[in-house]
């Protein structure tokens, strides 16, 4: 999975905030995993993660998904990343405290109305390439 390919802007550091979560989580949780990667049950989560962002409805003005009106996540995977969250998230400020101090400052921003139509970064890369 490229990361790059399909995400930009906000998205991308979305993206990277919860795969930093995820190194965190799998490194305590999957000690079996292959060095300086995560195990393939974690590689399963950032992929589906990765497609999700990427269709999110808010597009760029994606808010965090717990502040979120649109429950995108399937719900097996939404308890799996809300596990992830609750156990990397405290642990995210010495290895990324960039990263875990602006997810916490976007935390505290209002939840949205209703996302416009057509906001999604697909269909932002769609028009582009037509």
């Amino acid at each position: 999975m490229c990361e790059t390919e399909l995400l930009t802007g906000k998205l991308l550091f979305e993206f990277r905030t919860i795969k930093a979560m995820v190194n965190i989580y799998c490194k305590a949780h999957h000690p079996m995993k292959p060095p300086h990667d995560v195990c393939e049950q974690c590689h399963t989560f950032l992929s589906y993660a990765n497609t999700r962002l990427d269709r999110c409805p808010y597009g760029q003005d994606k808010p965090t998904c717990n502040k979120c009106p649109v429950h995108c996540y399937k719900p097996h995977m939404k308890q799996k990343a809300r596990e992830i969250m609750i156990f990397a998230g405290p642990r995210m400020l010495l290895p990324h405290p960039i990263m875990a101090i602006k997810h916490l400052l976007a935390e505290r921003k209002p939840a949205p109305g209703l996302p416009p139509d057509g906001a999604s970064n697909r269909h932002e890369r769609k028009r582009q390439m037509s």
